[in-house]
């Protein structure tokens, strides 16, 4: 079974960026061919652990299952709201956390939230460099909702999800599988580990 991972960064509750997050992921999982498992990662509820792991280097408890949920999905979903211009720094403290290497190859569908669409350009000058660092697969469509978005009958929202959707879709089930590696047939000298190389 496929498994689609969400990253919400809203820091509300109710949030909106939750509930973008919900129905990109409701649209990808809808189109992909055989469904999927969907996981999702608020991180507000890993605020203090996402610290904690940036100044010790290691992950815990419920925060590491959500960084192994991420990083062991099939495609992602990654959802901010939109502060000052750009992500929030709970959304780039969680993908500083991730280990190198992780999300490559990664679909990954970007979705932001903002007050009004000004905002909307956010995705492209802040989070598509970021990801594109981390070496992941985007796919083309981006989705903005402003406050707008959510109370109208005359918006565009939710054909820009179900492309989106699509989008990830298509790029998950085009990609192979990934080899795992097995930890056990080439295991790091213990000198190493103790180096930190």
């Amino acid at each position: 079974m496929t498994t689609l991972a969400v990253v919400s960064a809203g820091l509300g509750q109710p949030s909106s960026t939750r509930l973008l997050a919900d129905r990109l992921a409701e649209a990808a999982a809808g189109a992909l061919q055989e469904g999927a498992t969907v996981e999702t990662v608020e991180l507000r509820d890993h605020a203090h652990a996402m610290v904690d792991a940036t100044l010790t280097g290691f992950p815990s408890g419920a925060f590491r299952s959500a960084v192994e949920t991420v990083a062991n999905a099939d495609g992602l979903i990654a959802v901010t709201p939109v502060f000052n211009a750009s992500y929030t720094g709970l959304f780039k403290t969680f993908f500083d956390v991730l280990e190198r290497g992780s999300l490559e190859g990664t679909p990954v569908l970007l979705g932001a939230t903002g007050g009004t669409a000004r905002h909307s350009l956010a995705i492209d000058y802040a989070m598509r460099p970021l990801f594109a660092y981390l070496r992941a697969s985007v796919v083309p469509t981006g989705v903005f909702a402003a406050s707008a978005d959510w109370g109208s009958a005359e918006t565009a929202l939710p054909e820009r999800v179900a492309r989106a959707g699509a989008e990830l879709a298509a790029l998950v089930e085009a990609r192979p599988a990934p080899a795992k590696d097995d930890p056990y047939e080439a295991p790091v000298p213990f000198e190493r580990l103790l180096a930190g190389n």
